[in-house]
């Protein structure tokens, strides 16, 4: 820990600390992310870019009465370091330690639980909203990525906040936008100057003077005010915010303390809206992160010196597998095309888009409008492939519903990090889309055992010509060969890998390997149990799994999804709907938020590890045991 990070337990200790001082806590913060993230992975790049920006808001706000809600939340470690959580920063992401994100439970400093992007602006206002309305004077300010802007629900948040004009701040942290060194440094001074005590005063002065001239008062000052955001506009990015109903600040260098803590000391004096521009460099202060950003937005353990990851070789991953199967299909076939909300790399379009960009969309964090942009082209006769994260896809349930299946157009949807993602927690895990989508109707929703057959369910897909999910986790498989030839799989048609009399597994997904293990462990000690690769949840293999029940007379469940209306809830209903009662238990994720943590930790925890499905099945057999 450095000299004055050891000194700072809450915001007030920074306040403490001289102006000068704080170049060196930002590199004192700096060294210490490094330093953590490099053991225990996270958020890297977003993060050192938002060190200066973050120190500034503390050091003139007041938290946690002034609330600071920072957008997606994964450029908050230097936050939680200056809110009492250093001596714990070390266990960050890792099962029982802090959150990669903020959290309500975790610290007063954390208004909201957050992991999605477009979410500040719109929470920032209900917060501002409520305070104002007890009688609270204190503020709200979201801060928001340029990317996260693209978010439908960011621009919802920002017509509203401009209509009702509070005194909500908006800080706008761009590190993409490319602005001149000239026009960047005199847009910079002209709203330090324009929004300091001096001018503020001179505009209210010149306001109540002119309003009390008779008659023409009042347009004398609308065309000084024209004439004002005329000139700013001509030299400033700020258009839109301003037609919004914000005053606009900036471009402000974001790695320049001294000035952003004028800039907002200015800015929180003032009564109405307000959006600070602020640019920065993702991955700053460390060479690796600024010369590959998107390397570093997420990323597992690495060396500090060299910025190399330290994985060990092994299996590709499910996404990898994916995006070269992608690839290899979209070569043969013209119309078929990727498509992408902001996440090329972390969905394994990145293959498609380097070979074919041709076939390749990236619409930014829209997820909503992706789907219906996808429905479009189908209507055209195209075969588009929607790669989204499981999580983010919950954002995307009506248009799924009312543009594509509603018309029953074949948009297939690649349904990443399905299940427990691990070290990113609740706001990430993937545990809620086969019961969502499972209510669609026409939508077929399929999940790979393993990526052998990832690569044949993608093939078939296409010819489907219906609407079609299919999920697979995140991480590596399991080192099945990949077929050369792809071969088709009919809807609905599962298959039985294991023969017994005792007891029927129907596992999906990621859970048919573990089950097949847990078979092993119940033939050692006696007891015989068949197990279904289910492969899909809707249809569901009636047949197979009403036979299998019959003969058995008892049936688990396994699935890496909300045990509450996902793939065993199906199964419930198949078997009643055929009229067989026989015992069943739904084995899933619970029904509360998972915490964050390792995978197998995670996964043994709640018993959906081999040990757990053959404890399950025990219990199962005990308690029908007549």
């Amino acid at each position: 820990m450095g000299v004055l990070l050891d000194r700072i337990r809450s915001p007030e200790d920074l306040k403490k600390l001289p102006l000068d001082a704080l170049p060196q806590l930002a590199a004192e913060i700096r060294e210490r992310i490094i330093s953590v993230v490099s053991k225990t992975g996270g958020h890297l790049a977003s993060n050192l870019g938002s060190i200066e920006l973050t120190i500034a808001l503390h050091y003139v706000f007041d938290s946690p009465h002034d609330k600071l809600l920072f957008d997606v939340g994964h450029q908050s470690y230097t936050h939680k370091l200056l809110t009492g959580r250093s001596d714990r920063f070390d266990t960050l992401r890792t099962y029982g330690g802090i959150s990669g994100f903020p959290h309500f439970e975790e610290s007063e400093h954390d208004p909201y639980t957050v992991g999605h992007a477009g979410t500040s602006i719109s929470s920032a206002l209900g917060l501002n909203e409520g305070m104002r309305r007890i009688g609270d004077p204190h503020t709200t300010v979201a801060i928001i990525g340029d990317g996260s802007l693209t978010a439908g629900l960011a621009f919802e948040g920002l017509n509203q906040s401009g209509h009702l004009d509070r005194n909500i701040i908006i800080v706008v942290n761009d590190n993409k936008m490319s602005i001149s060194p000239n026009v960047g440094a005199l847009s910079s001074y002209l709203s330090r100057k324009l929004t300091g005590n001096t001018a503020t005063a001179i505009r209210k002065r010149l306001k109540n003077v002119l309003r009390s001239i008779p008659q023409v008062g009042d347009d004398v000052f609308r065309l000084l005010v024209r004439l004002e955001e005329g000139f700013k506009g001509a030299i400033t990015p700020g258009f839109l915010f301003e037609a919004l109903g914000f005053e606009y600040v900036g471009p402000i260098e974001g790695h320049w303390i001294e000035r952003l803590v004028e800039t907002f000391q200015n800015v929180k004096r003032l009564d109405h809206s307000v959006v600070v521009h602020v640019h920065t460099i993702k991955g700053y202060g460390y060479l690796p992160a600024e010369s590959e950003p998107w390397k570093f937005h997420g990323v597992g353990p690495f060396d500090p010196a060299t910025g190399k990851t330290l994985s060990k070789p092994g299996p590709k991953s499910y996404t990898q597998i994916f995006g070269e199967t992608l690839v290899k299909l979209a070569n043969a076939d013209k119309k078929i095309l990727g498509i992408t909300a902001a996440m090329p790399s972390g969905t394994g379009l990145e293959f498609l888009a380097t070979d074919l960009p041709d076939q390749f969309y990236d619409v930014g964090i829209t997820e909503q409008h992706s789907v219906t942009f996808a429905s479009g082209l189908a209507k055209m006769g195209f075969k588009p492939v929607v790669a989204i994260y499981s999580t983010f896809l919950q954002r995307a349930l009506d248009q799924i519903i009312h543009d594509v299946a509603l018309q029953n157009l074949p948009v297939i949807f690649a349904v990443d990090r399905a299940g427990l993602v691990g070290d990113d927690g609740p706001t990430h895990h993937g545990s809620f889309d086969l019961s969502f989508l499972r209510l669609v109707p026409g939508l077929i929703i399929a999940s790979p055992k393993d990526e052998a057959e990832l690569v044949n369910l993608l093939y078939s897909a296409f010819r489907w010509n219906s609407p079609a999910a299919i999920r697979y986790p995140r991480g590596v498989g399991i080192g099945a060969a990949i077929p050369e030839e792809p071969s088709m799989i009919e809807p609905g048609k599962g298959e039985l890998l294991r023969e017994g009399k005792d007891g029927v597994i129907a596992a999906i997904g990621n859970m048919v390997l573990p089950s097949m293990k847990a078979a092993e462990q119940l033939a050692a000690q006696g007891i015989s149990v068949s197990v279904i690769n289910a492969r899909f949840a809707k249809p569901i293999d009636a047949e197979l799994i009403c036979s299998q029940a019959k003969a058995t007379g008892r049936v688990l469940t396994v699935e890496e999804n909300a045990a509450v209306g996902g793939f065993g809830a199906g199964v419930l209903e198949t078997l009643a709907d055929a009229g067989i009662l026989a015992p069943v238990r739904v084995l899933g994720l619970p029904d509360h938020f998972v915490e964050h943590g390792a995978q197998n930790i995670l996964r043994a925890n709640l018993g959906l590890d081999a040990d757990g499905i053959a404890e399950a099945m025990r219990r199962l057999l005990t308690s029908t045991q007549s």
